[in-house]
């Protein structure tokens, strides 16, 4: 969260690679990716060494469609919007990097992921991608600012906060340090 002074630096975060926690429900595919979705398909999940595969072929560099329930924007619209209105929209693909896509835990109906992706990763697209949605999706980082840190009680001063920044994020900000 920034506060004050340090929204003039938001754009340094916007770029940074993020890590994601989720558990993908491998028996079918919703409408948004997530279980606010309408079911499109259910179908028994993927053997453990299928799984693999398909998440082997994920790993990288991906090109994937971005969710229809997503904020970009399609002919100046969201496209949320649009898909709340039932307009079906031909989703542009986006290429992204996933750093890390790793099984914390598998139980035949379900896989608990951890990733670490580029800016621009749609973690419901690779559950997509995995005939299957994500059931929870939870952020635990972007760039070097990991959510166990979080302190409600303590307000990260903007030069501690561009310290810890990379340095192209840094340059982004005018930052020196």
């Amino acid at each position: 969260m920034l506060s004050g002074r340090a929204t003039k630096i938001a754009s340094c975060f916007v770029g940074l690679d993020k890590r994601y926690v989720t558990e993908v429900d491998l028996t079918g595919r919703t409408s948004t990716g997530d279980p606010e979705g309408e079911t499109l398909e259910r179908h028994e999940p993927p053997a453990e060494a299928v799984l693999e595969a398909a998440l082997a072929r994920l790993r990288g560099e991906v090109e994937l469609p971005i969710p229809a329930a997503s904020a970009v924007k399609i002919g100046g619209e969201r496209a949320y919007r649009l898909h709340r209105k039932g307009v079906a929209v031909e989703m542009p693909v986006r290429r992204s990097q996933v750093h890390a896509l790793d099984v914390i835990a598998y139980t035949g109906e379900t896989v608990t992921l951890g990733l670490h992706v580029s800016s621009g990763t749609y973690v419901r697209s690779i559950a997509d991608a995995l005939g299957g949605h994500c059931r929870t999706l939870r952020r635990t980082a972007v760039g070097p600012f990991r959510v166990e840190e979080a302190d409600p009680e303590r307000m990260m001063p903007v030069e501690e906060a561009l310290g810890r920044l990379p340095d192209k994020a840094r340059a982004a900000a005018g930052g020196t340090s």
